[in-house]
């Protein structure tokens, strides 16, 4: 069989080791050491703003912390895109809150702002003003950022931006991680950079940075003894952890250029095809195309597609099935227009990572071709 062409598989820089065998040399493989804190200034010169990040375990617990922050509790309600990973809107029922899910729009398929707007009127006039809304930035394309927070403003609705996805997307010249209240970005072994896991928390101010930290640390009072006040979460990223976030800073940007080669070779592969198509850059959208995903023809294209890429040992996933179609959200409030559904019927995500080869390529687009024309 043919050696395992993964759909997004962690790609290391080669100086990840030196920072982690720093951490052993000099003892720092407690939770926190200057890899953590130099991790975090990394971070912020990259996004290229006035903000503060905080090193998590993950981008859900940065999501987790965000919405502590914002004072969302049991009772209360917040907005979130329907089209995404569970991980978005799995910390609203941390809080015990409720997520109302809003569906998305075509031009990015992002939450719509159409939708987004009627889901607000609507819950303020059932007398439950939604307390936060959860936007993200899907496969690394921006969602529609001015739409979405103009609205959030009119209606002073905070907003968490979910970048776990679009570390180095842009959005009319200006980073993503930078949009929200809050900001969270991922390193999971299938972002585009990696600590093995975790991820970062990004605040406006310096104030909830460290309140964030404070929760993160186990919510320790400053005492000699152990006091705790409030409860707290195992949440920090470990000084060994964030040595190979370092080593993977040097090579962000290379990684956004190989995954956008190879969104490119896919479209230029495929132009010809009039079962498949591409979502394309709106005007000012910069994409990272974390995933290079397609849309066929049908759900039964799709399918077939996706179990030949499997019988050739080439890994494909649907596109994220929505939050309002997943059994453990049923009950949830959901403002839809069709769109996450068709997009999960219709889209698959192709092997997409910065460390595949010419030749790994070309297999994928082989085994597509070959499909199309026995199918």
């Amino acid at each position: 069989m043919n050696e395992k062409i993964w759909l997004s598989s962690p790609h290391m820089s080669g100086n990840e080791q030196s920072y982690v065998k720093e951490a052993f040399d000099t003892n720092w493989v407690a939770p926190l050491g200057p890899n953590v804190n130099n991790f975090e200034n990394d971070l912020k010169s990259y996004l290229k703003e006035d903000c503060h990040v905080a090193a998590l375990a993950s981008g859900t617990s940065a999501l987790h912390l965000s919405l502590i922050l914002l004072g969302v509790s049991h009772g209360d309600e917040v907005i979130c895109q329907s089209k995404t990973f569970s991980a978005s809107a799995n910390p609203i029922v941390y809080q015990g809150a409720t997520p109302v899910f809003v569906d998305s729009e075509r031009d990015t398929w992002n939450m719509c702002p159409i939708q987004l707007e009627i889901a607000i009127k609507d819950r303020i006039e059932k007398g439950n003003k939604p307390k936060a809304i959860i936007a993200v930035h899907l496969y690394g394309m921006p969602y529609k950022v001015t739409e979405i927070n103009d609205i959030a403003s009119k209606y002073n609705i905070p907003v968490v931006e979910d970048s776990a996805e679009s570390l180095g997307s842009t959005y009319k010249g200006k980073n993503c991680g930078t949009f929200g209240e809050f900001s969270i970005l991922s390193f999971n072994g299938n972002k585009i950079i990696t600590t093995s896991g975790g991820g970062a928390l990004v605040s406006k101010t310096l104030e909830n940075k460290q309140k964030a930290v404070f929760l993160a640390t186990q919510a320790r009072d400053n005492a000699p003894h152990y006091l705790h006040s409030q409860i707290g979460y195992n949440y920090r990223m470990s000084n060994i952890v964030a040595g190979i976030g370092r080593g993977q800073m040097t090579i962000l940007d290379s990684h956004v250029a190989k995954r956008r080669s190879n969104h490119e070779f896919y479209v230029n592969s495929f132009k010809e095809n009039d079962k498949i198509t591409f979502l394309k850059e709106p005007e000012g959208y910069f994409s990272n195309r974390w995933l290079s995903c397609i849309l066929l023809d049908s759900e039964s294209t799709r399918e077939g597609l996706r179990l030949a890429l499997e019988k050739e040992n080439i890994e494909s996933r649907p596109l994220w099935k929505p939050m309002h179609q997943q059994p453990v959200f049923k009950d949830s409030p959901s403002y839809l227009n069709g769109v996450s559904d068709e997009l999960f019927e219709k889209g698959l995500c192709l092997p997409s990572g910065s460390n595949l080869t010419d030749a790994e390529l070309d297999r994928v687009v082989s085994a597509i071709n070959t499909y199309f024309v026995t199918c």
